[in-house]
């Protein structure tokens, strides 16, 4: 059974964009979208284009404090400065383009919850931006998606168990840290090891705190790590949540693990976003109704990132294998 999957994409998520000189830059969705163009992916009647939408400032709040909600809608005004200590700058308009991503997000929950027309799962290219705190920026993410598709779930539909998968190169510490006491937010996360690369945290030891305790899972990756390294964490992901139950995944696939990215030291290839997705495309009709979202995360090398997401959207379509890699 093939599997129609929502695209979110339109020029309004290329504006969350520090400028061209900045590795978060409007051409990583160029790139996408001209991979998905050229690719078989484009010709699948299975894929469905969406248009990107607004999130509003309430479904912000219900993960951002308000303090920093404002701060942020007043460095919009003047585009002057940074958000966070120096890696996020600021730009005129960063708190619609900030929205959209959000919006985007929920809208990709909204669809797989809802299955319009029957579309099962949504994929927003811009959205993973998992290192913004409650309270401030961090890492070019200015509004955490993720933690807010956690709260929008809960209070919308009164989904209390979800399943979070990060694979990008830099440990998810605004999702990890906000949901770390919580139970019912099981945590698999995959990335290089914390004394090499950005935020320094995420690592092994870190499997959650008081009723979270063993919940999460972090597993950290030296430099240089391939493909059979990083296959290899994931199984260890698969058993982890083999006993859980959930009623919806949530999967940040950063590219930025991909030899020849500018900001990392990993090196796998697409095959590991393929192998990651299908996994979970699997687990998904056997456990979450087939409510999968993936969210694009980082990935500076524009072309690993097309080629890795293609991978992903290309895996939600495709027949769910079974776990001997069979359709």
């Amino acid at each position: 059974m093939m599997c129609d999957t929502a695209v979110i994409i339109g020029k309004e998520l290329s504006t969350y964009s520090f400028g061209e000189k900045h590795p978060l830059n409007s051409g990583r969705l160029d790139a996408f979208w001209s991979k998905i163009r050229q690719s078989d992916t484009m010709n699948s009647s299975n894929m469905k284009l969406v248009p990107p939408v607004l999130a509003d400032e309430i479904a912000v709040s219900s993960f951002h404090d308000k303090g920093y909600i404002n701060f942020v809608k007043n460095s919009s005004i003047t585009g002057l400065g940074y958000l966070d200590l120096g890696d996020t700058p600021s730009f005129k308009g960063v708190f619609n383009a900030s929205l959209y991503v959000v919006g985007s997000t929920l809208l990709a929950l909204d669809i797989v919850i809802n299955k319009p027309n029957g579309v099962v799962h949504a994929f927003n290219p811009i959205g993973g931006l998992h290192h913004a705190r409650r309270d401030a920026a961090g890492g070019f993410c200015v509004f955490n998606d993720i933690g807010i598709a956690i709260m929008y779930a809960r209070s919308k539909y009164n989904i209390k168990k979800i399943l979070y998968i990060d694979i990008d190169a830099h440990h998810g510490d605004g999702v990890y840290y906000e949901f770390e006491e919580d139970p019912d937010v099981f945590i698999a996360d995959i990335h290089e090891d914390g004394s090499f690369l950005y935020p320094g945290t995420g690592f092994e030891s870190e499997i959650g705190v008081g009723l979270g305790k063993g919940t999460k899972l972090n597993l950290s990756l030296r430099p240089g790590a391939t493909d059979h390294d990083f296959i290899s964490a994931f199984m260890k992901i698969e058993n982890f949540i083999s006993s859980m139950n959930f009623e919806l995944i949530i999967f940040q696939c950063g590219a930025d693990g991909l030899s020849g990215d500018p900001l990392t030291h990993l090196e796998y290839t697409e095959k590991s976003h393929r192998y990651a997705a299908q996994v979970l495309h699997r687990i998904a009709h056997e456990k979450s109704d087939g409510r999968i979202i993936g969210l694009g995360g980082g990935g500076y090398n524009r072309q690993n990132l097309a080629n890795a997401w293609d991978q992903v959207v290309k895996s939600f379509i495709s027949n769910p294998i079974n776990k001997n890699g069979e359709t």
